[in-house]
């Protein structure tokens, strides 16, 4: 890429993993190949191999890119506060990027910045008074739902215009009589556009729980 100048930016490895995260973004994670980053960046695709190793370390650093993104709140007087905001965080992070999240999930390689968010989840709850046995359970349940939460909401089948049309034409012909609960459960959903997602509702309900859990031990 070249500067206003007509000089060439130089390459380096923060230029390659911004080109990914944006081509990942744009088109999808199966889209990031070295062949499309080179591309994308105006150089032939080995010419990448000077700032990543290979793919797999391509896919880590861009990873880690997002988990920079994430707020942690340090040093804050109120776990349950703190937590939250962080989970609110990395929440928005993964739906902002929407390839994030699946590969959040299966990556067994963590960067600086994600042992930097896995270290402040954790250290969290153990000055917060959290035994053990508790804090292990407390920091997975709480992960668990920030992930699946998010990729449940980006692999939904239908655009919110689509749900209203869909869910009408479907209870025309479904056995509301054999099932009278499903379909007020649909019907509700139909007139209540904005009861739907509830990841900050599921969230409340966790930390409410641990606090008492937390307080009982």
């Amino acid at each position: 890429m070249p500067k206003p100048d007509g000089r060439r930016v130089p390459l380096n490895r923060d230029r390659v993993l911004e080109a990914g995260i944006a081509l990942a973004d744009a088109e999808g994670i199966a889209a990031v190949s070295m062949r499309r980053l080179g591309q994308a960046l105006g150089v032939k695709g080995m010419a990448l191999y000077n700032h990543v190793d290979n793919k797999q370390d391509l896919l880590d650093g861009m990873l880690d890119r997002i988990a920079e993104e994430i707020e942690l709140p340090e040093g804050s007087r109120d776990w349950r506060e703190g937590t939250r905001r962080r989970a609110v965080s990395a929440y928005t992070a993964f739906l902002r990027h929407p390839w994030s999240a699946s590969l959040w999930t299966a990556s067994i390689t963590l960067g600086p910045a994600r042992m930097r968010y896995l270290d402040t989840a954790l250290r969290g709850l153990r000055e917060a008074g959290f035994p053990p046995d508790l804090l292990d359970r407390a920091f997975h349940t709480i992960e668990n739902h920030i992930t699946g939460h998010a990729l449940q909401a980006l692999d939904f089948p239908l655009a919110p215009g689509e749900m209203r049309q869909i869910g009408e034409d479907y209870l025309r012909t479904f056995p509301a009589g054999r099932y009278p609960d499903v379909a007020a459960h649909i019907r509700h959903h139909l007139h209540h556009r904005g009861s739907g997602g509830g990841f900050e509702f599921g969230l409340d309900l966790i930390l409410d729980g641990l606090e008492r859990m937390r307080t009982a031990a």
